[in-house]
């Protein structure tokens, strides 16, 4: 009897012993020697990779007001196969809450139909018994997010959407451009700024139990997201808002194709507004025809017609060939021993001094004056003005214009030129030329971007050009005053006068093209202005193409009205003086 226990307690013991041999054994194998094949098998049926966006930087106006923000939006998906009833709740107020009824309340939320739902869940189940994955709703906002997520419904779940949002809606919109739904720049500044806006996505994993639902405490961010930069434009938000109503309300009025608006800062070269018409708001981008999301101002040259003469007027002072009050003959029509002919649009006094050509606006008197001047000369000039190259800025889809070299100029094209026929030139190209009137003679590279501010308080600004004398300043100053002769003399005077401001301006009209190597019976009429002429600060310019009365007085309200805020705004000093009265005649 002793025996048969001994032996049983013998035998229980080596069955003891052989059993948590195994177990060690077993345990080696798995947390040692077959791990990482463990690991690998686990991780791939648990552990997710998830992505943390890295916000998009900010775009702000050059006093830090925000234009441009970014938002998370999120979008709502769902498990298909474990779409089903579920409890909600604990202890004695647990409640079943039924397919239909969560659609019910999801739909309350993202106005959607409880039916759309539901056949969200039918539709990816008959296409796939296993479906794990289908959306419900896409980029929603914070407060619907919070709002679903308090459903507490297993089988929902949630992804981050990078957004942004234009606070201030179609200021400044044909500038700022516009990102895709996923957070990707497209259009204007985002993109041609997306190296100081875009941020570097992180990167980290979380686990995910069988039925779908994440793990508490169980993600680990491998990778931080690294934000985005701020930019700073150089744009002034306000006299951008203003620019842009009082353009598009006179552009309204005649019924123009477009109209442009541009103001510029003589002493730094700086953009304070850039309107387009018609405007885009990024907020909305489908509001607004396609071929006009971007910027006219920079993409869409034209030729400038007579605003063109100030800088063959200021040619011709520089190189000393003309002055003021140097003299020509000058008929409304001339055939030009060459065949070439040119006509005034208007019968005027045959014997004008440049003065009188400038407030007068004689295409014949200006080529007549012109012949003075060498073919290289005037494409030096004209070149160094900035006529045929892209400003500084480099904004997307911006033209260069067009200025072809001497030896492709024809008789007409010769004398067609003289007063802004024959080439074409940008808005903003325009108002760079008569910046550089403007600041005694030195072009300054035109800009937008102001700097750009990384996380860490870096800055970084722009790399531009250097400055550019095109012409002396004694030229510079003439040709201001000469152009305060349109003002004080011209037509358009009373239109163009600023009580207390000494204003400078020259009009323009030019055939529009057919886009068939013709012109059409359209026009596009311009004004450009210096405020206050006696030292000037501003370069204002203002263009609309094809309105309904085709001529220069359709802009002249704008151009005043911009003027008179810009003025008050930045509270330029009255002038002191008053302007010169230098004769048109002889």
């Amino acid at each position: 009897m002793r025996r048969t226990t001994r032996l049983r307690v013998t035998a229980t013991l080596v069955f003891v012993v052989a059993f948590f041999a195994l177990v060690v054994v077993r345990l080696i194998d798995i947390q040692i020697v077959s791990a990482a094949e463990y690991n690998e098998a686990s991780a791939g049926k648990m552990s997710l990779p998830a992505t943390v966006f890295a916000p998009r930087g900010t775009i702000t106006d050059s006093s830090g007001k925000v234009l441009a923000d970014a938002v998370m939006r999120y979008d709502i998906t769902m498990s298909p196969r474990n779409a089903r009833d579920f409890e909600r709740g604990s202890g004695s107020s647990i409640v079943t809450v039924t397919l239909a009824q969560a659609a019910t309340e999801i739909g309350a939320i993202t106005k959607q139909k409880p039916e759309d739902i539901l056949k969200i869940v039918a539709d990816e189940l008959a296409e796939n018994p296993d479906s794990d994955f289908a959306y419900v709703a896409r980029s929603v906002d914070v407060q619907a997010f919070r709002a679903l997520n308090e459903l507490d419904i297993p089988w929902l779940y949630f992804e981050q959407a990078p957004s942004r949002t234009y606070p201030n809606g179609s200021v400044a919109g044909n500038l700022l451009g516009y990102v895709g739904s996923d957070g990707t720049a497209l259009a204007g500044i985002e993109l041609t700024e997306d190296e100081c806006l875009a941020g570097v996505n992180g990167q980290e994993t979380y686990e995910r139990g069988a039925d779908g639902v994440r793990i508490p405490g169980s993600t680990v961010t491998e990778v931080k997201a690294r934000p985005g930069s701020d930019l700073r434009l150089t744009i002034d938000s306000d006299l951008q808002w203003y620019a842009q109503q009082t353009l598009a309300t006179q552009a309204a009025a005649q019924g123009a194709t477009f109209g442009i608006a541009v103001v510029l800062e003589v002493e730094t070269g700086k953009l304070k507004a850039v309107a387009d018409y018609p405007s885009v708001d990024p907020n909305n981008i489908d509001g607004t025809p396609e071929e006009f999301r971007g910027s006219y101002a920079f993409a869409a040259p034209y030729e400038p017609g007579s605003t063109m003469k100030s800088l063959t007027a200021a040619m011709l002072v520089d190189a000393g060939l003309a002055d003021h009050s140097s003299q020509v003959n000058a008929p409304s029509v001339m055939e030009f021993p060459d065949g070439a002919r040119v006509k005034d649009s208007s019968g005027h006094a045959a014997n004008l001094t440049l003065q009188g050509v400038i407030v007068e606006s004689s295409n014949v008197g200006m080529s007549l004056f012109g012949e003075a001047l060498s073919n290289d000369q005037r494409y030096d000039y004209m070149t160094k003005f900035g006529l045929g190259s892209p400003t500084s800025v480099g904004f997307l889809g911006e033209s260069a214009g067009i200025l072809y070299d001497t030896d492709a100029w024809d008789n007409q094209t010769y004398y067609n030129l003289f007063f802004g026929q024959g080439l074409s030139a940008t808005a903003v190209q325009m108002a760079s030329a008569y910046q550089a009137i403007a600041n005694e003679g030195v072009r300054l590279p035109v800009r937008l971007v102001e700097d750009c501010t990384a996380p860490d308080g870096s800055v970084s600004t722009p790399t531009v050009p250097g400055a550019e004398r095109v012409i002396s300043p004694a030229a510079a100053t003439e040709t201001v005053q000469m152009l305060e002769g349109v003002v004080t003399d011209g037509w358009l005077g009373p239109q163009l006068t600023i009580p207390g401001y000494r204003v400078a301006a020259k009009t323009g009209t030019a055939e529009m093209s057919a886009g068939d190597g013709t012109y059409s019976s359209s026009f596009v009429v311009s004004i450009a202005g210096m405020i206050p002429a006696d030292d000037p600060k501003y370069v204002v310019l203002v263009t609309l193409a094809n309105p309904s009365s085709n001529s220069t007085s359709a802009v002249a309200p704008v151009i005043r009205d911009i003027m008179e805020q810009v003025v008050k705004e930045y509270r330029v000093e009255p002038s002191t003086t008053g302007s010169p009265y230098w004769p048109v005649t002889y």
